[in-house]
């Protein structure tokens, strides 16, 4: 029986159709200001896409054989008791894979201590900021022998990755040749013991936590394996060995499908690296991808939104298949996480794999036209960089020179430009602010990552986005004075509404009172009311068309009287006879919010 396609009675539309009624509806405006997003990255994203945008696209099909992935939880408590009551609680919340920070592991009882009640064989365990790898890798295996677990079956990760620990530190903790010989030395010892343990983690998400773009965040962490996958074949490690032992870890951001694009694209362009180093196994291909949430849009203010941001990342790396999934505290901005903070990060994953079912479809997005093209957009993109720093001399020799943090701060300050001017949004923090809400004595540990410091390697300067704005509204909250802003609502009801809003938000953002109204029937009546608030900042409401009386009926009684007159709008022609009346300053859409608050506290805040 002969089955109709779907929808086959409607003709089909060609593009040339689709962009007639395009241009019909933009009356004259320029498409490609209209409609083309053009990315921090410099890919430019098109309106739509149709079948024929991926005919010419090399789409290579992935080589996993499931899209399960490991919820893992990342513990950051030092303390070796409590961080394995913590990892118990965990694991009782369906967690699987354990990340430890085990600084203190010295001994054979600190290492009991730490995995009382877990196994090995069942649950992945990684290790990180060990000041000595070698001495904490067999200082576990003896364990994992006097505890008689099979080696074979212990699957883990070690998080040793001397090139991009130098740009925390400054330095590379021994000299170069040393650092490649520990590598090998501790590759042969895995291999040997734990032969499913990776060795090398490439430590993605400290480019994407400096302000690095998706692009930038991809071809940096290509450029770091690529050498040390370059440097351990010298030395006569097999590549596909240094390949099955080696983890990339992705930061993810709020870029919904562009976080799906670029772990894609990391898979893509993994292999044409590898190919170059003709590996004996295939098993060199299929690189192991975690991803962890991106700290860089975590927020003090608002911090439930938080837990919104990290599901949308979260669902990024389970759609692009991520081998393994990180979730961070929705509170992890200011304060360690609490048993309720990790319970929501880690049922978040648990959510999305036992009810979303996003783990039942392997690579769901292939053949979407638009993440097709992004894919390959941000792989080109990506692989132009990686070139640019090979001809350089390779990672290594881009980092000694400054070459990459350089690159990547000039991102960063255009990344903090646009949220000081809200072209970017950071919802609860830049826009739409909680005007009741106070944060100051909730903040445990006000986390600015790592800045620039001395030594041989420029570091890295890791802040969140946020910070700027956050720091403004605590000098308000921690002030023994917050400023108030009286909104004089005049004239057509809804440029007023609409100018009382954008005010509102705009002062909202420092934590300011608000004091707002219904609308006054004369200038006077609103600048009587004005004076009787006590407030330090008045704001003009209305419509560009009233402001001129309504300024020359308020002047005569502010003037002198008050910190800051202000008008919502920028009337362009009238400004210059508004200043000359004694009009402070004028605030809308143009207004850098972050130097005209800074400046604001400067004047107001006792």
């Amino acid at each position: 029986m002969k089955k109709d396609k779907l929808f086959s009675e409607f003709p089909p539309v060609s593009t040339e159709q689709w962009e007639e009624v395009i241009m019909a509806d933009l009356k004259g405006g320029d498409y490609e200001k209209k409609l083309v997003w053009k990315t921090i990255e410099g890919i430019d994203v098109r309106p739509y896409y149709r079948a024929e945008d991926i005919k010419d696209l090399n789409l290579a099909p992935t080589t996993k054989k499931d899209n399960n992935w490991d919820i893992r939880q990342d513990i950051f408590e030092s303390d070796i008791k409590v961080a394995n009551q913590i990892a118990i609680e965990g694991l009782k919340r369906g967690v699987n894979s354990l990340g430890f920070d085990v600084t203190k592991v010295k001994t054979m009882e600190d290492m009991k201590t730490l995995l009382n009640g877990i196994n090995p064989t069942e649950i992945k365990l990684n290790f990180k900021t060990n000041i000595c790898y070698r001495d904490f890798l067999l200082l576990f295996i003896d364990y994992l022998k006097s505890s008689n677990y099979d080696l074979q079956k212990v699957y883990g990760s070690l998080n040793y990755d001397p090139l991009i620990y130098a740009l925390y530190k400054g330095e590379f903790g021994c000299q170069e040749e040393e650092m490649f010989e520990r590598l090998a030395s501790l590759l042969t010892i895995v291999k040997e013991n734990i032969p499913n343990f990776d060795t090398i983690t490439v430590n993605g998400h400290v480019f994407n936590n400096a302000g690095a773009s998706i692009v930038q965040e991809l071809a940096y962490t290509l450029s770091a394996a690529n050498e040390y996958l370059a440097n351990l074949t010298s030395k006569g490690i097999p590549a596909h060995s240094v390949g099955y032992r080696m983890m990339f870890s992705f930061a993810t951001g709020s870029n919904y499908f562009m976080e799906i694009a670029k772990i894609r694209a990391a898979r893509i362009l993994w292999k044409k690296i590898m190919q170059e180093y003709n590996p004996k196994c295939d098993s060199a291909y299929d690189v192991f991808i975690a991803t962890e949430s991106s700290f860089y849009n975590k927020t003090i203010y608002d911090p439930y939104v938080n837990m919104l941001r990290t599901t949308t990342e979260t669902m990024s790396s389970a759609i692009a298949g991520a081998d393994s999934i990180s979730v961070y505290p929705f509170d992890c901005a200011f304060k360690e996480g609490d048993d309720f903070s990790n319970r929501i990060a880690s049922n978040q994953q648990i959510l999305l794999k036992e009810e979303s079912y996003l783990d039942k479809v392997i690579d769901p997005s292939a053949g979407s036209y638009y993440i097709e093209n992004l894919t390959s957009s941000i792989a080109s993109a990506a692989w132009d960089i990686f070139k640019q720093i090979e001809e350089k001399g390779g990672f290594l020799k881009a980092i000694k020179e400054g070459y990459i943090q350089a690159e990547i701060e000039t991102n960063a300050f255009k990344r903090a430009k646009d949220v000081a001017i809200r072209k970017t949004s950071i919802l609860g923090t830049n826009q739409y602010p909680n005007l009741n809400e106070e944060m100051s004595s909730k903040v445990e540990t006000l986390c600015h990552g790592i800045t620039n410091g001395k030594g041989e390697i420029k570091t890295l300067n890791c802040n969140r986005l946020s910070e700027p704005f956050e720091e403004l509204r605590m000098e308000v909250e921690k002030s023994s004075h917050k400023p108030k802003v009286f909104l004089l609502t005049f004239g057509n009801l809804a440029m007023r509404k609409a100018r009382a809003g954008f005010a509102t938000n705009l002062f909202g953002i420092a934590g300011y009172e608000i004091i707002d109204n219904l609308g006054f029937a004369s200038a006077e009546q609103g600048a009587k009311a004005a004076l009787d608030s006590k407030a330090e900042i008045v704001v003009l409401c209305s419509s560009d068309e009233e402001y001129a009386d309504l300024v020359a009926g308020v002047m005569p009684i502010l003037k002198g009287k008050v910190n800051h007159i202000v008008v919502a709008g920028n009337p362009v022609e009238q400004i210059e006879n508004f200043r000359a009346q004694g009009i402070t300053d004028f605030i809308s859409v143009k207004t850098n919010a972050l130097e005209a608050l800074q400046s604001y506290n400067k004047t107001l805040l006792k």
